[in-house]
């Protein structure tokens, strides 16, 4: 039997074996993009369940959700998930940790920083190659929290870098912290941490404060990841989570916004994360058929497909 330690270390080591099929996978051709599900989209389904209708759909790139991998590992081992996704010929592009002040000063930072690294260890050995986690705090916010804020990315993305992870950003369009492309860029160039890049939820850049032409802000290359929806046709003062909607279904400009980041070199997973009830409790299978069918349709318009 293998500990924990050495189990890890195996883990983190296994894709040096095979580098070219691993680079291949997660790479497509130059200004194309890679459509991806995120697990919250099958949330009811846990995690095995979300991930077998997936596979059975089509799907090959995943988003592990860490509160489903716990409830995994209740009954099951890391190693068992990470022969889980093998089977079934799944890549992992990314992992979600949720959690307090991970990027501020706060409270709850220093338990936070104690579960990013076991996030860390865990998603790692799954074979993700980036960690995200969103900008939430529940307090008031000051200019001084602003100006602590590169040092806490910096903590965070040395953390990650010591499991050959990139740590990202998911600014939130109702987070009092970072809650706009604009001011997620500017904290992450300031920390200036090469483990440490943006990332980009479509839901919360056309639904908050930014605007279009901050994509043009970006720097070649630079964006990391991105979460892939459709937005309701409602004010934008009435929105939630259930105003998200499979690409090709809403209003936001899909077409224009993808073409923009192919035009700035993104050439990584569309992630597509929902949370409507009839979505997440659906058959997983089902619900990742629909999707794979509009988001493809969305991609092929855009000609990132």
């Amino acid at each position: 039997m293998l500990n924990r330690r050495k189990f890890v270390a195996a883990a983190l080591a296994a894709p040096l074996v095979r580098p070219v099929q691993a680079a291949q996978a997660q790479t497509p051709p130059p200004g194309k993009m890679l459509l991806a599900m995120h697990q919250n989209t099958s949330r009811a389904a846990g995690f095995r369940g979300s991930l077998e209708g997936w596979a059975r759909a089509g799907i090959q790139y995943v988003e592990l959700n860490d509160a489903m991998l716990d409830g995994f590992l209740e009954n099951d081992t890391l190693a068992g998930a990470r022969n889980l996704l093998d089977d079934l010929g799944l890549t992992p592009v990314s992992g979600a940790a949720v959690m307090q002040d991970i990027w501020i000063p706060g409270p709850a930072r220093e338990v936070s920083l104690e579960t990013w690294r076991r996030r860390c260890e865990q998603f790692a050995a799954l074979g993700s190659e980036r960690i995200y986690s969103p900008s939430i705090t529940n307090r008031r916010v000051t200019a001084e929290d602003f100006a602590a804020t590169p040092d806490c990315i910096r903590e965070a993305g040395q953390i990650a870098s010591e499991y050959n992870l990139t740590a990202m950003i998911e600014f939130l369009r109702t987070s009092t912290h970072l809650a706009t492309l604009t001011s997620a860029l500017d904290m992450i160039r300031a920390a200036d941490h090469p483990n440490v890049r943006p990332m980009m939820d479509i839901f919360h850049f056309w639904s908050g404060l930014s605007k279009f032409q901050d994509l043009d802000l970006l720097e070649t290359g630079e964006l990391a990841h991105a979460h892939f929806q459709d937005l309701l046709d409602e004010p934008k003062e009435l929105t939630n989570n259930n105003y998200r909607l499979i690409p090709g279904d809403g209003v936001a400009p899909l077409v224009a916004i993808l073409q923009k980041l192919a035009e700035k070199g993104y050439d990584g997973a569309l992630s597509v994360e929902l949370f409507r009830q009839e979505l997440v409790r659906g058959d997983p299978f089902q619900v990742a058929s629909e999707i794979r069918r509009k988001a493809e349709t969305v991609m092929r318009e855009a000609q990132v497909l």
